[in-house]
């Protein structure tokens, strides 16, 4: 009964001392002695009570003196002007108790002999089991291991330029039939594409036909060797005119063979592929000349993925290196692809390469101007010292982890950092194998340390600002 009466008087108490505070009135600190003193008090936990100084039985902080007038009371040998801090707000620290700005809550003297018993360096911190338990303090193992590097970066799906076919004429004339009219039909190698009606193309037609009636002639009439031979040349140049308009070999037989030349002639593709780019919405009735593109196709049984490099990769980066492509209508699928080849110069806009990344697409599923993500495999480090990247606190200027010295100290150290790669660091200078490092609640761990640092340095401008005996 009395323990509980003095627990519910010392939470009263630091609810009324919290308000003084706030209002500007609170009461100067008062010595500590033997006959003041109520009782003992946790910041954390005000139902803990004792009637001497030492650590809450529940989190280990040191206990707070409450004096029977209602004061945060003095402990014996503390100075009036010593740093005291907040428990919940280590950031707060100020010369005298007092109640914490933030939350209220009282302060807590901070002296040398309050550190915790054999911790030797004011850089680490030693903490209780229980204080790890609840803030679930754990810690991985500094391990040797190789570290595969990959750069991630996004692009779009394109054609492969070098299996984009042009369908072009090497004459003059008219498309009188078009058999392929829409982009994205897929055409096969010698499909009929359209049917043209070109008077060049039957002037050359008709100068065939003449040609081998004049070689048969010459032959039925005993003529000497010399004017068939000549005769013979003709007929063939003849032919080869039209072969090197387009004209395919079977056509040719046609025509020697019916001896009469065609209005209109066929026209076939020359690859295989998608129809991708036409010249006019209809083709039919269109007027052709020499080197117009009618009709582009193109091959997608591999694309190229365009994407753009960062500056800093520039050193990682060679053509062959392998890479992995994913996109987002088939999550569970990727694809395999290598780099093919960079464009010579920076783009000045964004300060970036491009680069292009040659994908098989023998299944189809693929479609140009798709959004890809790529992540380009690179040869990483072997026989590298590698530590979880979740345990690396870094400022900008230089990365800190947090080492377990065993007995319940952690330190912090400052560590030189290489690659990093899949939730993994490479560490250069600062470690060695087989150390534990903190993975999680190193914020907190960091901040204390740091805490006690500028602690045990304002001690020390204090002891030399002390002024000396008989002076």
């Amino acid at each position: 009964m009395i323990r509980s009466g003095l627990a519910g008087f010392a939470a009263a108490l630091l609810v009324v001392a919290a308000a003084l505070y706030f209002a500007g009135a609170w009461p100067a600190p008062v010595a500590v002695t033997q006959d003041s003193v109520g009782a003992f008090t946790c910041s954390m936990h005000p139902q803990v009570l004792e009637n001497r100084p030492g650590p809450c039985p529940i989190c280990g902080m040191q206990l707070v003196a409450v004096a029977d007038d209602g004061t945060i009371a003095q402990r014996p040998g503390e100075i009036a002007g010593d740093p005291h801090t907040c428990a919940m707000h280590p950031q707060v620290v100020q010369e005298g108790p007092g109640a914490c700005p933030i939350c209220g809550m009282a302060l807590v003297p901070v002296t040398p002999e309050s550190r915790s018993p054999g911790e030797d360096s004011p850089e680490g911190v030693r903490v209780s089991p229980a204080f790890r338990q609840a803030f679930a303090v754990r810690t991985a193992e500094v391990v040797r291991d190789e570290l595969p590097s990959r750069i991630r970066t996004v692009g779009f799906l394109d054609q492969n330029e070098e299996r984009v076919v042009s369908v072009t004429t090497k004459f003059t004339g008219w498309i009188e039939r078009a058999r392929v009219n829409s982009v994205g039909e897929r055409v096969s190698k010698g499909d009929l594409l359209f049917e043209i009606h070109s008077p060049e193309l039957l002037t050359a037609q008709n100068e065939y036909v003449a040609a081998i009636g004049f070689v048969e002639r010459l032959k039925a009439g005993g003529a000497y060797a010399g004017a068939v031979e000549r005769a013979e040349s003709l007929l063939q140049a003849a032919a080869d005119r039209l072969e090197h308009w387009d004209l395919t070999v079977a056509q040719i037989a046609e025509l020697r063979t019916a001896r009469r030349a065609r209005r209109t002639v066929e026209f076939y593709s020359p690859a295989e592929g998608f129809v991708v780019e036409k010249v006019a919405d209809s083709l039919e009735g269109i007027r052709l000349v020499p080197g117009m593109t009618v009709l582009k196709i193109a091959d997608h049984s591999t694309l190229w993925a365009k994407v753009e490099f960062y500056e800093r990769y520039l050193r990682d980066l060679r053509v062959g290196l392998p890479v992995d492509i994913a996109v987002d209508a088939f999550p569970a699928r990727s694809w395999r692809g290598h780099v093919l080849f960079f464009r010579p110069a920076m783009n000045p806009q964004t300060q970036t390469l491009t680069g292009y990344i040659e994908v098989d697409n023998s299944e189809g599923l693929l479609r140009p101007n798709m959004y890809a993500t790529m992540h380009v495999r690179l040869p990483g480090a072997r026989n590298a010292l590698i530590v979880p990247s979740q345990s690396v606190l870094s400022s900008g200027d230089r990365a800190v982890v947090i080492v377990d010295e065993g007995g319940g100290l952690f330190a912090p150290r400052e560590v030189e950092l290489g690659l990093e790669s899949d939730g993994r660091t490479q560490v250069l200078r600062g470690l060695e194998q087989g150390e534990l490092v903190v993975t999680s609640s190193q914020f907190l761990l960091d901040s204390e340390s740091n805490l006690r640092v500028a602690i045990a340095r304002l001690l020390e401008g204090r002891g030399r600002e002390a002024p000396q005996p008989g002076r």
